[in-house]
């Protein structure tokens, strides 16, 4: 039997800062993933996006503490993980979609968000090439930004390995032992961990762990693909996105990465539900056509590759943080909804300073910052929310 204070399950874009952050604070910590090393689920297929732009209020304080955590890395830890602050830019082209981003404004500002409408002059100078016909303006949110998800995640791991964290993987979880409404150990193979806390950040495997355990979540696998071109010389700062949909597909982005390549990715529809990570022939030829409705310019940039990915979603579209009645002390930390690159850090930095403040399953709100998180993104909700920035 092996002991810790908390073992996490998943070495992921969620699992990764987490245990770095407890070990941070003096917690023996075990990070178990059935991949041959960190990174290797949902984290790899990542595109690098970082924003705090969104329409729930607790996912933006999540994201503005990823954001102060990715934009210092280097400077505080010696880490290059091609962190660039080029700004999220959201443009609108029709009536309805200019009132949904203006009467968001004054709820992203109170969040705390950086954020401001700007208009198509601006838009255009920011963008030099954006199609210019009935572009109404946007929002404009200028200290989100992008990375490396694999340099970032060998940072992770990095700092994780410093703090002390042991990492095991090859490691399948086989069987759970519970006792009473708490979890006892978790068995793999020969090999058994017990501790006082176990946390569920599985990714798309997440809803499988809780199953070993006994109790279900809603948490689904949807695929998701993206592509990159080859590099050329930089003309675009912010990630551009698109909610518009039509009949085959809904929103669409993309973004300049620091070494020059776009990078670009595309909601399908309908969604595509499953865990099949082979590319398609339809996503590129679907990708291609509407990004260059939108900007002609990209027209003859050569793409190098494209690949598939799982977003783990939940009915609401935002993810599942808390312990269930059946199992108080095993945290869910899922359902990211493919953004648990971006919500990762900070909500590991979070967890941890609730963790360490009392946080459990009889006292959700923690430090009384941070108590929102648990408030707003609980395990036991209705699920009827809609996320308008997915």
């Amino acid at each position: 039997m092996k002991h810790f204070d908390v073992v996490v399950v998943g070495a992921g874009s969620v699992g990764l800062p987490l245990s770095w952050q407890l070990a941070e604070k003096g917690l023996n910590v075990a990070v178990v993933d059935e991949e041959a090393s960190w990174g290797r689920g949902q984290n790899r297929a990542a595109i690098g996006g970082v924003r705090a732009t969104h329409s729930d209020a607790a996912k933006i304080r999540i994201c503005l503490e990823s954001i102060e955590i990715f934009s210092t890395l280097q400077s505080q830890y010696g880490f290059d993980v091609e962190w660039r602050p080029g700004g999220y830019l959201y443009v609108a082209y029709d009536a309805e979609t200019e009132s949904q981003f203006r009467s968001l404004l004054e709820k992203q500002k109170v969040a705390g968000l950086n954020i401001d409408w700007v208009n198509p002059d601006t838009i255009g100078r920011m963008a030099p090439g954006i199609l210019m016909d009935d572009l109404r303006g946007g929002t404009f949110s200028p200290n989100d930004g992008y990375a490396s998800p694999l340099m970032a995640g060998s940072a992770f791991h990095s700092l994780a390995l410093e703090a002390g964290v042991s990492f095991f993987f090859n490691s399948r979880i086989e069987r759970i032992r519970r006792e009473g409404n708490r979890v006892a150990s978790i068995s793999v193979g020969d090999e058994e961990f017990a501790a006082g806390l176990f946390v569920n950040a599985a990714g798309a495997k997440a809803a499988d762990i809780a199953k070993v355990a006994g109790f279900d979540i809603p948490v689904f696998p949807d695929c998701h693909e993206a592509g990159v071109t080859e590099p050329v010389e930089r003309f675009l700062e912010p990630m551009i996105v698109d909610i518009r949909s039509d009949a085959e597909s809904g929103n669409y982005y993309f973004y300049q990465a620091s070494t020059g390549q776009i990078v670009f990715c595309i909601t399908p529809r309908p969604q595509v539900w499953g865990r099949d990570k082979d590319s398609t022939s339809t996503f590129l030829p679907l990708a291609v056509r509407r990004m260059l409705e939108l900007y002609p310019r990209l027209r003859n940039l050569r793409v190098r590759r494209t690949w598939r990915g799982m977003y783990p979603m939940t009915p609401d579209g935002l993810p599942i943080i808390g312990y269930p009645d059946s199992a108080v002390n095993f945290l869910q930390m899922t359902g990211m909804c493919g953004q648990g690159f971006m919500m990762g850090p900070g909500l590991g930095r979070i967890i941890a300073r609730t963790i360490l403040a009392g946080g459990c399953h009889e006292k959700p709100a923690g430090a009384t910052e941070y108590g929102f998180v648990f408030e707003e993104l609980s395990i036991n909700r209705n699920f009827d929310h809609v996320e308008l920035l997915k």
